[in-house]
């Protein structure tokens, strides 16, 4: 029997998650939200949406609900129940969505990471432990930057560049005629690093005081860190350790006081289409080849993220096994040894200067790859004055995204095509690549 939404009011407005069960009590779905009772009703207003849950709303019989006092701390929650139950629907949708996990890295002052989904899925258990010391997540829908902004404010992660302290190294106070490797960064001169690239914090205190807050906030333990945090307080202001006190006191204010941030509500997550938006923007990676005889061709591969071109990622690729000029073939050696570089970031879209056949051939080579990555190439003409779209895919989600961003889908175009030329042009004084 499905669920009959008579009255919404027994839902609060304030942000948590909501569980959608079958008849049988089994959990279905699992979601978070700003407001509990905005995002449930929408799911029976009538409206059509694309989430999974979507097409088998039919199946719900009981709604339940858990408050929590941030956006935040709803999205904590959401992952461990996805992680703990696998809900049906959550899994169904997993593809559609962008899929995040947060990272604790095993430098010997742990780096704070996130990974994409298909990044982590490239990865075997081996190298996860070899890695990281922790992995949380995934998030449906996190909007990364913003989470890690707000987690390095509260618990003052280290971004800054270091080189390796021993275990025995002191704390040593800031000395202002230090050698470049030791200069303060800008976050320290705020007030919000530690002092790791300043040596004055080791590494067992950078884990105790930073690594292990974060470690136990993530894990949705947030009652715990705080209790943790109250007691070391006193116990530092016992023994005089004032800074160490001001440390926890200033932590434990923030965390008091994580729901009055204005923003949190707006900026961690959003709906579906905006959040592919936002996804696909993050890192547009674009692909020609220039092909000039027999013995002359060359492929490049630019990087757009946010939108605009980042030259440190940029590649090119001179042809090693095809024979002959097929700008496919090339365009399929190219591919397959970008992909043979996990240390690279994975895109979140693949441009290519082609048209059906090139898009075509490059949906082959991922899909035996097992990579999931929307491609859309631009067919130009012989005289490139055409922009005619050719997609690997028609999700509304993607074509939407397409028509609205054309242009600069366009520019990853010409500067990949530029790219290449300027590689072509070059190659007698260019030294092998990969």
């Amino acid at each position: 029997m499905m669920f009959q939404m008579k009255n919404d009011s027994f839902l609060p407005t304030t942000p948590g998650i909501y569980l959608f069960y079958n008849q049988q009590r089994e959990l279905i779905y699992v979601g978070k939200a700003t407001s509990l009772r905005d995002r449930v009703r929408s799911y029976f207003s009538g409206k059509k949406t694309s989430r999974p849950i979507e097409e088998m709303i039919h199946e719900v019989a009981d709604i339940q609900y858990k408050q929590t006092d941030t956006v935040l701390e709803a999205v904590i929650l959401e992952s461990l129940y996805i992680k703990k139950y696998q809900p049906r629907y959550n899994v169904l949708g997993k593809d559609n969505k962008s899929w995040n996990y947060i990272v604790i890295t095993k430098d010997e002052y742990p780096r704070i990471e996130t990974l994409r989904e298909h990044e982590h899925r490239q990865l075997s258990e081996g190298d996860v432990k070899k890695q990281y010391v922790r992995v949380f997540g995934p998030y449906p829908g996190l909007n990364t930057k913003a989470a890690l902004k707000l987690l390095r404010r509260l618990f003052r992660f280290s971004t800054c560049q270091r080189t390796k302290t021993s275990s025995n190294n002191a704390k040593k106070p800031i000395n202002k005629k230090t050698n470049s490797s030791q200069r303060p960064c800008l976050y320290y001169q705020m007030g919000q690093c530690l002092g790791v690239c300043t040596k004055e914090i080791t590494p067992k205190e950078y884990k105790e005081k930073v690594i292990r807050p974060l470690t136990l906030f993530l894990s949705g333990r947030k009652k715990q860190l705080i209790k943790n945090l109250e007691q070391q307080m006193k116990t530092a202001a016992k023994e005089h350790q004032y800074e160490d006190a001001a440390l926890y006191r200033d932590q434990l204010k923030s965390l008091y006081r994580i729901h009055d941030v204005v923003l949190l509500n707006k900026s961690f997550f959003t709906d579906t289409e905006e959040e592919s938006a936002q996804t696909y923007m993050k890192r547009i990676e674009g692909y020609d080849i220039s092909n000039l005889g027999a013995s002359g061709k060359v492929g490049s591969m630019v990087v757009f993220e946010e939108g605009e071109p980042n030259k440190q990622e940029y590649r090119r690729f001179k042809i090693r096994t095809v024979a002959g000029q097929s700008d496919v073939d090339c365009l399929e050696e190219v591919l397959r040894r970008r992909f043979l570089h996990p240390e690279w970031s994975m895109p979140s879209v693949i441009l290519i200067d082609g048209g059906l056949p090139q898009v075509n051939r490059a949906k082959r080579v991922l899909e035996e790859l097992d990579i999931r990555i929307p491609i859309v190439g631009i067919a130009k003409g012989s005289e490139r004055k055409r922009n005619d779209l050719i997609l690997g895919t028609q999700k509304r989600e993607i074509v939407r995204w397409v028509d609205e961003h054309k242009q600069t889908l366009i520019r990853v175009r010409d500067e990949a095509h530029r790219f290449a030329l300027r590689y072509q042009q070059n190659i007698r004084s260019i030294t092998p690549n990969r």
